[in-house]
């Protein structure tokens, strides 16, 4: 699937049809860990000096089974850079496939309910659970929402975000 086809493109659009007139910048690249993430954040926030940062990441790390501690700990990290610079941060939940083990499912799950508390941040609910049951809305890898899903999703995430940003 293209950048184009991806659901940030279609954010703005649909984030003018909530009443919120705001610039998106998509600077998420496919396959990145918190890690990696971790590593960019200070020059993207130095570069683009945000209001807002919406922080999507922790799904490569469980699809490589890192420890929910990893991520914690780098996704903790970002959120205190973002907030160093006065810029709010959105955290977006983020599950792995229950095939993972009941512990390791439960504590990934876990991990961004309790971040988002402990840091006073606002959390929007995990979404592929409306998406992984329309098989016509997923890639054949069973993981991955495919370009019919990508309306759906930013039309989603823009109701989540006119609840928080008021």
């Amino acid at each position: 699937m293209t950048v184009e086809e991806s659901w940030p493109e279609f954010l703005p659009e649909k984030l003018q049809q909530q009443g919120l007139d705001l610039t998106v910048i998509n600077a998420s690249i496919s396959g990145d860990t918190s890690g990696n993430g971790l590593a960019r954040l200070p020059a993207l926030l130095t570069k683009h000096q945000p209001d807002y940062v919406l922080l999507e990441l922790g799904a490569n790390d469980g699809l490589r089974g890192f420890s929910p501690k990893i991520v914690n700990n780098n996704l903790s990290v970002m959120i205190d850079n973002i907030k160093s610079q006065n810029t709010k941060t959105i955290l977006m939940q983020i599950q792995v496939p229950p095939n993972y083990g009941k512990r390791y499912s439960k504590a990934f799950s876990e991990l961004y309910p309790a971040l988002s508390k402990q840091k006073g941040i606002s959390l929007i609910p995990f979404f592929l659970e409306e998406v992984i049951t329309k098989p016509e809305w997923m890639q054949k890898d069973g993981l991955h929402p495919n370009a019919k899903a990508q309306q759906w999703i930013a039309e989603y995430i823009a109701k989540e975000l006119k609840k928080i940003i008021k």
